[in-house]
């Protein structure tokens, strides 16, 4: 069984930032990506980054290209979301998920409980 723990959410003010990271714990899948993913109240899941284990290739949603990052630290078994320059629209709860690729929420069998990013106008 695969485990994922966010932490580092928390409230801001606009235009400042956070770093999310999430711990992997059990039977890992190194070839598998990492991904984080967004929900909006009254809004459905959406994809905000994911990231490859091996090549480390990254891949973003538009509303949040150049402001976020998504890293990880293999040995640690630990990716991270560096998010800057934060908006209003940013308020979310935000979810890291692996055992899968892509985009939708439907490509990925493992997630974590989130974590509250709340972002003040």
């Amino acid at each position: 069984q695969v485990q994922l723990v966010e932490s580092g959410g928390g409230l801001v003010q606009a235009g400042g930032s956070l770093r999310l990271s999430c711990v992997v714990s059990g039977r890992t899948f190194i070839n598998y990506n990492m991904a984080w993913f967004r929900q909006a109240p009254g809004k459905e899941r959406e994809f905000v980054a994911s990231i490859t284990w091996t090549r480390g290739t990254t891949y973003y949603t538009d509303s949040v290209k150049g402001r976020f990052t998504i890293s990880r630290d293999n040995a640690e078994n630990t990716v991270y979301l560096q998010m800057n320059s934060l908006k209003p629209e940013d308020t979310a709860i935000y979810y890291c998920a692996t055992g899968g690729g892509g985009t939708a929420v439907v490509q990925y069998r493992y997630w974590g409980q989130g974590t509250q990013v709340t972002v003040s106008s």
